[in-house]
C-alpha cells in the first residue's frame, strides 16, 4: 500500500496531457475532461491540445510528424518529465502508474507531461527524447479514445495513493 501524502507533498506535481487533434463536443473527449477534473482535486492538471498537421498525399507522414512535435516541443515546459504514448511502450499495471506519480512527487519533479499522437503517430526523434514511453494496451487506441484511458488511469492512481476506495 502507498503511503498518503500531504497537501503540500502532492501539489509538487504538476500534470499536463498533451493531444495532437482537437475534439471538442465528442463524447470520449468529454469523459476524459471530467477524469481531468477529478485528478485536478489531487493535483493541478491541465490537458493542451494542439493542431493536427493535415496529411496531404504529397506530404510524408515524417514531415507531418516533424511538424507536430515540434508544437508539442513548445507546448511543454523545457523542465517537463516527458512520457509519450506509444504502441511500442511499456504497458504497466495503475497500481505502477501510482508508485511511478508517488515518486515523482518526492523527487518534486515541476511538470509531468503525457504526449498523446494524432492519427499519424509520434515523430521518432520525439520518442527518443521521451523519459518513458508507456502503452496503454497492445491494441492501437484512437486518440480520443487513449486520452479518455490515460485521464481515467491517471485520476485511479490519485485515487490509490491516497488510500481511497475508486480502485478496488
Amino acid at each position: 500500500m502507498l503511503s498518503r501524502f500531504s497537501d503540500a507533498t502532492v501539489d509538487r506535481v504538476k500534470i499536463q496531457i498533451v493531444v495532437v487533434g482537437k475534439d471538442r463536443g465528442d463524447p470520449l473527449v468529454e469523459a476524459a475532461d471530467a477524469y481531468v477534473e477529478r485528478l485536478a482535486r489531487y493535483y493541478p492538471a491541465s490537458v493542451t491540445e494542439l493542431r493536427e498537421e493535415p496529411a496531404k498525399s504529397s506530404t510524408p507522414i515524417e514531415r507531418v510528424r516533424a511538424v507536430e512535435a515540434e508544437r508539442i516541443q513548445k507546448a511543454v515546459a523545457k523542465d517537463a518529465y516527458l512520457i509519450a504514448l506509444d504502441e511500442t511502450g511499456k504497458e504497466l499495471l495503475s497500481t505502477e502508474i501510482a508508485e511511478r506519480i508517488s515518486r515523482w512527487a518526492l523527487e518534486a519533479r515541476p511538470q509531468i507531461a503525457f504526449v498523446i499522437g494524432g492519427p499519424n503517430g509520434l515523430d521518432r526523434a520525439l520518442l527518443a527524447s521521451a523519459k518513458e514511453r508507456w502503452a496503454l494496451s497492445r491494441l492501437t487506441l484512437p486518440h480520443r479514445l487513449a486520452r479518455l484511458v490515460l485521464a481515467e488511469q491517471l485520476y485511479r492512481a490519485a485515487t490509490i495513493i491516497r488510500g481511497e476506495p475508486y480502485h478496488r
